[in-house]
């Protein structure tokens, strides 16, 4: 089997969404390429061929080393590839990607917070969006492609609630939505959002044209939204929530996910413990 074709079969493959078939192309061509060099065809593809390809991409035959990140991504590229050339039973489950170094979320104080959001103040409908979205992003520790989907039906100011119903994997969740939040979500669309509409958009945020805004539009406002997700994490378990309501509300499959914020302060597990334990 040419692994070129193959290749190109699975990155044409509609499955595939547009930014993970960009993702996808560099690294999957690189492995081609390498299989090409070594003269291994793509049915020879076995857990030793693979493992020989992370030890090159880990520096042993390159002259400079990847980042452990880096070799996680692109071996996760090249095992999807796999799985659609091969079959799923062809693919090595085998762990062969280097341990990535633990790394904490990098979370503002709450005081940074409050400089970021007064730094958003200004006139107009743009900035008024502005600061009602990034609101709304740490009061309900969204992610940025959950903020910019939102409809405006799933904004329940009654309720106070927040159905995110774009989240990572399709799931579903609903998040309170605080005073702070709500005010400025309010203050945006009565006074803003009628300016920038066009047209029958459901959106919640528009853009300058009257369009759904997109992920960018949300990084150029704070260069790096997803700081405010890991503060609202960091400061609900400052502020005495349990890593499962924290789960919950970040919408983590996985407990071992929301583990990380557990480490960033030993000073909350000790009251945790203080406050819990018969013997403390």
């Amino acid at each position: 089997m040419n692994a070129r074709a193959a290749a190109d079969r699975f990155l044409a493959s509609p499955a595939l969404s547009e930014a993970t078939r960009r993702a996808y192309g560099h690294d999957v061509g690189e492995f081609c390429g390498w299989l090409e060099d070594r003269g291994t065809s793509l049915d020879a593809v076995d857990v030793r061929v693979l493992a020989d390809y992370v030890s090159w991409l880990g520096g042993a035959r390159r002259g400079r080393k990847l980042a452990p990140a880096t070799i996680s991504r692109k071996l996760a590229a090249v095992r999807a590839f796999l799985r659609h050339a091969l079959g799923p039973e062809r693919v090595p489950d085998a762990r062969l990607g280097p341990r990535r170094a633990r790394r904490l979320p990098d979370a503002p104080s709450a005081a940074e917070i409050e400089q970021t959001l007064e730094a958003l103040e200004g006139e107009g409908p743009i900035a008024l969006r502005n600061r009602a979205l990034v609101e709304l992003v740490y009061s309900a520790g969204l992610r940025s492609a959950e903020a910019v989907g939102l409809d405006l039906g799933d904004v329940d100011f009654d309720q106070e609630l927040v159905h995110v119903r774009r989240g990572k994997g399709g799931k579903e969740r609903v998040m309170p939505l605080g005073e702070e939040a709500a005010f400025w979500l309010a203050r945006y669309l009565r006074a803003a959002r009628p300016a920038l509409a066009t047209g029958a958009n459901d959106a919640f945020f528009l853009s300058a044209r009257g369009r759904r805004l997109d992920t960018s539009t949300l990084r150029r406002v704070v260069p790096h939204p997803h700081r405010l997700r890991h503060a609202f994490a960091t400061h609900l378990l400052d502020g005495g929530a349990d890593l499962r309501t924290i789960q919950e509300l970040l919408g983590h499959s996985s407990l071992s996910t929301t583990q990380v914020y557990s480490h960033i302060d030993p000073r909350h597990l000790r009251r945790v413990y203080d406050r819990s334990h018969p013997r403390s």
